[in-house]
């Protein structure tokens, strides 16, 4: 059996979406911004997918929905346009964003680091999420922009972006949310949120890949990162993309149609292989269930390196990760167990767990077999957990 338990990296397209895409590739494949009749019978489809993604968030007509490439350059756009149009000029001089964001957030913040911007990064508590206070502690009048995202790509936790946004906006700061594992999963409402800008991207809800979109309250100011022509309005150069913003659309639009199925029966597959994995001594998971997206399992499994639980799952056909697919060939302890309090060994353990609405009880219970078979053979040769003594420590 192949089990794809992975689905927080990337998500399987939609069968729907792709018959919605296939027409903007084979025979309406103009460019939209061509005048000729091949470019102008893209113009209907292409109105109707983004008014879809207007009413799939709740944005205001007033709002822009910018479509990109992939989150990764949305987050990318939100940071530097934030830096150019407020830090370099001399106006504010500091970011804060948290120990648990995606590489496309914490690489780009350093970067900025080392051309002069000041980072605040605040540490997360046991559940893996900052608390509204500790975000009011840190502000202060030299701070140009909070990013925090919504859910976390390898626990789900679920941030209180609501409350967070509104004690940036006291002190007259924008915030970003990157929302790539909230949206598809849970209901966004940006109008709800009050954010500045909301990052997501299309593969983590059964659309294509390659693309994304940035929303930006009322149209704000916020400097390209791609310049050239007059695409999205002067906002990001680039050809559009046709078959990839109808299928985003389309894939946003049935997944808002399914958030019920999502909340019910991915909830109850995930809580049947979470409980299922507790029942193995010395397993631990991050995070309360009702604090997360209702797919997501972060487990560490005492004795257990991830590496290797991952070869065993493979051989059987199963896919699962140890943490971000954007940092998998760096083979370290898992970034957000350690940031959550955990251990360098314990961190060594993590394994990531992530259903779709296209994951069956069938695979469940292969997975949870073999689950336990992988466990029981690598404790059986693992020197840090079968032939250490209980209670022993090195004096190494």
């Amino acid at each position: 059996m192949k089990v794809y338990l992975d689905n927080n990296a990337t998500t399987m397209v939609d069968p729907e979406v792709f018959e919605a895409m296939k027409p903007f590739l084979t025979d309406n494949y103009g460019n939209p911004n061509s005048l000729h009749s091949f470019g102008s019978a893209t113009h209907p489809a292409l109105r109707k997918a983004l008014d879809e993604l207007y009413v799939g968030i709740n944005a205001k007509d007033s709002d822009d929905i910018i479509v990109t490439s992939c989150a990764t350059e949305s987050n990318n756009w939100v940071i530097k346009g934030i830096y150019f149009d407020k830090i370099a000029r001399g106006d504010k001089k500091r970011i804060i964003t948290t120990a648990v964001e995606h590489p496309a957030i914490t690489a780009t913040c350093h970067f900025l680091k080392d051309l002069g911007v000041e980072l605040t990064v605040l540490d997360v508590n046991d559940e893996g999420v900052i608390t509204p206070q500790q975000l009011r502690d840190a502000m202060g009048d030299d701070v140009a922009l909070v990013s925090v995202m919504y859910a976390n790509n390898e626990t789900g936790m679920i941030f209180p972006i609501k409350e967070l946004a509104k004690i940036a906006h006291e002190y007259g700061v924008p915030f970003h949310t990157d929302a790539v594992q909230a949206v598809g999963k849970i209901k966004i409402d940006v109008q709800d949120l009050d954010v500045d800008f909301m990052s997501f991207s299309a593969h983590k809800f059964h659309g294509p890949k390659g693309v994304g979109a940035l929303y930006i309250k009322d149209s704000q100011e916020l400097s390209s990162l791609l310049h050239g022509g007059e695409h999205m309005g002067g906002r990001r150069s680039g050809t559009l993309d046709v078959a990839g913003i109808v299928g985003m659309a389309t894939a946003l639009t049935l997944a808002n149609k399914y958030l019920e199925f999502e909340n019910s029966h991915v909830k109850s597959l995930r809580d049947k292989l979470e409980d299922a994995i507790l029942k193995i001594p010395e397993v631990t998971v991050v995070g309360k269930r009702e604090h997360r997206v209702p797919n997501t399992i972060l487990a560490s499994i005492k004795g257990v390196e991830g590496e290797a639980m991952l070869w065993d799952l493979n051989q059987a056909g199963i896919a699962a990760s140890t943490g971000s697919a954007c940092a998998s060939e760096a083979l370290e302890s898992n970034p957000i167990m350690e940031a959550i309090g955990a251990d360098k060994d314990l961190a060594h353990t993590a394994l990531r767990l992530s259903l779709s609405r296209f994951t069956t009880d069938e695979e469940i219970e292969y997975a949870i077999d073999e689950i336990n078979k992988a466990a029981k053979r690598l404790r059986a040769i693992s020197s840090t957990y079968a032939y250490t003594p209980a209670g022993h420590i090195s004096g190494l």
